[in-house]
């Protein structure tokens, strides 16, 4: 499962890349108006890039709750021994970066502060796929374990932070549902059909009650059956999930998010607070966060170096956990309301992921591993 997780992640990291230099050249391009026009373009009361953020992505967050339900029960997070690296780890690569970015905005924009906190998945594994076999698997799994958690850490805080307007009779009419999907796992109903079905009404519920939609689809993915084996619905499910997430609606929500206007930017851009604050807690705070933690757990005796990896190795990881990007963007566009803020915050991450990559891959290009190590 991990192996084939992995494979499917990080081909989908490289397509990625492809994916948002389109969406920049296409934004400073002769095309850029139409581009920026056809995302407010409105259908059934919402804009397109609202249905492709808030209705497509609640997809991404029904994998998202699969991947993590499916590991804490039966993969690498279902032992705390197994959960003790990467967990801490997770911890400490979201705490250092809000605390940069909250340094750098006192005063300010910090609704900002998750921002750099998320590592996106497919990015960091794209990175990680080009070392090949000289990348032990151990530490494969160390990465997608640490971003899982991540993953689980950021749906939790656009959960409790970037809700808006509560509304009681959506809440209850949201929570009546989602008890009927509970209702229908305990009575052992395994067709997919119902789930989905009342899932889309979930989602509508969702949108309405001011809780952000796509926690949706993580409440849905903790209520599809196990079952076991190939049996299992949510097996099921996510093997069907997994193409259609990776390589169409993660790539088109980039393509309708990371395009933002270079007319005008200086190196004095770069220095605003919110930008700033979000590019130096991506590289800066992940790397101090997450190597931090690690450093603590092994020196404590909670945890243990994965197989086959060194110091540097972690450096390295802690480096491409600095690739925010999907989940970064995605808090970006629900902190700010202003188009100037958020395209401040589109910049940070993009600059920030950038530099976080790169770095990673040449600090793990350059690092003694031993190849094939489990």
């Amino acid at each position: 499962m991990v192996e084939k997780f992995f494979k499917s992640e990080a081909a989908s990291g490289i397509l990625l890349m492809g994916v948002t230099v389109l969406a920049l050249a296409v934004a400073n391009s002769p095309l850029s108006g139409a581009y920026f026009d056809s995302l407010h373009i409105m259908v059934l009361g919402l804009s397109l890039q609202h249905w492709i953020n808030d209705g497509l992505m609640a997809l991404f967050f029904l994998l998202v709750g699969l991947e993590i339900r499916h590991e804490l029960g039966a993969g690498q997070l279902s032992t705390w021994s197994g959960r003790a690296l990467p967990g801490l780890a997770a911890l400490g690569g979201m705490a250092a970066p809000a605390a940069i970015y909250v340094a750098l905005n006192r005063g300010g924009a910090l609704h900002g502060w998750a921002i750099p906190t998320a590592t996106d998945i497919a990015f960091s594994l794209g990175v990680l796929a080009m070392l090949g076999s000289r990348a032990p698997a151990s530490l494969k799994i160390f990465l997608t374990a640490l971003a899982i958690l991540d993953d689980l850490g950021a749906v939790l805080v656009i959960a409790v932070f970037y809700g808006s307007g509560l509304s009681p009779l959506f809440l209850g009419l949201a929570a009546a549902t989602l008890a009927v999907l509970e209702g229908l796992n305990r009575l052992g109903v395994k067709r997919l059909a119902p789930y989905l079905l009342l899932g889309a009404v979930l989602w509508f519920l969702v949108l309405k009650s001011g809780i952000h939609a796509t926690i949706a689809g993580v409440l849905l993915a903790f209520v599809i059956p196990k079952g076991h084996g190939a049996a299992s619905p949510a097996l099921k499910l996510e093997e069907r999930l997994t193409g259609v997430v990776a390589f169409f609606i993660v790539p088109l929500f980039a393509f309708a998010n990371a395009g933002v206007s270079l007319a005008g930017i200086t190196a004095a851009t770069f220095l605003q607070p919110i930008t700033l604050g979000v590019a130096a807690g991506l590289f800066i705070g992940k790397q101090v966060g997450i190597c931090g933690a690690c450093w603590l757990a092994v020196k404590t005796g909670l945890a243990r170096l994965p197989a086959g990896a060194n110091w540097a190795a972690v450096y390295g990881v802690s480096l491409l956990c600095g690739i925010g990007f999907t989940i970064s963007l995605f808090i970006g566009a629900l902190a700010f309301g202003d188009e100037g803020s958020v395209a401040a915050a589109k910049l940070g991450v993009i600059a920030g992921s950038f530099v976080s990559g790169v770095a990673g891959w040449l600090v793990l290009s350059r690092t003694g591993l031993k190849r094939g190590a489990a």
